[in-house]
C-alpha cells in the first residue's frame, strides 16, 4: 500500500515538474523592438540627442516613445519604416524637450508621403515643391511630411535645414491660436518686442542677400521663426557665431529656464 502511495506521489510530482517546464517553454517573452531601435537610431542620426547627458537621453527616449504611442503615422503610397517613426518622434521632441510634460494636443496624425507634393496634396505632376505642411480645415490636426526629406535632413550632418522640425515649430507657434512667428505661449512677454524687431531686421538682411539664413525665411514672420529654429537645432554653434543676438533670443524661447546647471546646446 505504501509502495503504491509512493508511486502515485512520485507520478504527481513528476507531473507538476513537467507541467511547469511545458508552460515555461510555451511562455513567449515578447520584447518591443522599437525602444532598442529607438536608442540606436537616435545615437546614430540625431545630433541633439547625442549632446545630451545620459539622464536626459533616457528622458528623450521616453518622450519619443510616448509620442509614438499618441500620434498615428500613416504612409500614403509609401511604407512607413521604423526609422521614419523614430525620426518623426525625434523631430517632435527636439523643440519641446525643455518643456516637461508638453504634448502636441493639436496633432493626431502624421501623413508620410514618399516625396514632395503640391497645395492640393497631389504627389504627381508639376508644382510639387512642398516638403512638409501643417494641415488646416479638413486637414486640421494632421501634418504631412516628405519621407525622402525627413531622412535626408538627419543624414546630412552639415545642413541647417530640417523640414520635420520646421513643421513641429509651426505647431508650437500655433498653440496661442495663430501661426504668426510670435510663440506667445513660449516667449516671456518682455522679449516679444525685441523678437519682433529682430525678426524684421533679419528678414530685411535675407532679402538684401546679406544673410546665410534660408531665403524661405523671408516669406513672412511665421516662416522665419520656423526656418531659424531649424538652424538653431541643426547648427547651434554656427548660428551663435553668425547671429549671436538671434541665437540668444531663440535660447530664451526654447530653453527659458537655462542656467549654469543645464546643458547648453
Amino acid at each position: 500500500m505504501e509502495t503504491m502511495q509512493t508511486i502515485i506521489l512520485v507520478i504527481f510530482i513528476l507531473g507538476i515538474v513537467f507541467a511547469i517546464k511545458f508552460l515555461q517553454k510555451k511562455k513567449v517573452i515578447v520584447k518591443d523592438p522599437v525602444p532598442v531601435l529607438l536608442q540606436k537610431t537616435l545615437t546614430e542620426l540625431v545630433p541633439f540627442y547625442q549632446q545630451l547627458s545620459e539622464i536626459n537621453q533616457t528622458e528623450f527616449e521616453k518622450r519619443a516613445a510616448h509620442f509614438l504611442n499618441q500620434v498615428r503615422i500613416t504612409g500614403v503610397k509609401t511604407k512607413v519604416e521604423d526609422i521614419d517613426r523614430i525620426l518623426i518622434a525625434a523631430s517632435a521632441i527636439i523643440p519641446i524637450f525643455n518643456f516637461p510634460g508638453w504634448e502636441y494636443r493639436n496633432l493626431h496624425e502624421v501623413l508620410l508621403y514618399p516625396d514632395s507634393f503640391d497645395h492640393e496634396y497631389k504627389q504627381e505632376g508639376h508644382g510639387r515643391n512642398i516638403l512638409g505642411m501643417v494641415g488646416s480645415g479638413a486637414m486640421n490636426h494632421v501634418m504631412i511630411l516628405s519621407q525622402f526629406e525627413l531622412r535626408q535632413a538627419f543624414i546630412n550632418k552639415t545642413g541647417k535645414d530640417n523640414t520635420a522640425i520646421h513643421e513641429f515649430v509651426h505647431l508650437l507657434d500655433k498653440t496661442d491660436g495663430d501661426i504668426d512667428g510670435v510663440p506667445e505661449a513660449l516667449l516671456n512677454k518682455k522679449y516679444i518686442l525685441p523678437w519682433l524687431q529682430l525678426m524684421q531686421q533679419e528678414i530685411k538682411d535675407i532679402m538684401d542677400d546679406k544673410s546665410d539664413i534660408n531665403p524661405y525665411g523671408a516669406t513672412n514672420e511665421a516662416e522665419f521663426f520656423a526656418v531659424v529654429s531649424e538652424y538653431f537645432f541643426e547648427r547651434p554653434a554656427l548660428l551663435k557665431e553668425k547671429h549671436p543676438e538671434l541665437y540668444a533670443l531663440l535660447t530664451k524661447i526654447f530653453n527659458p529656464v537655462l542656467d549654469n546647471k543645464k546643458e547648453i546646446l
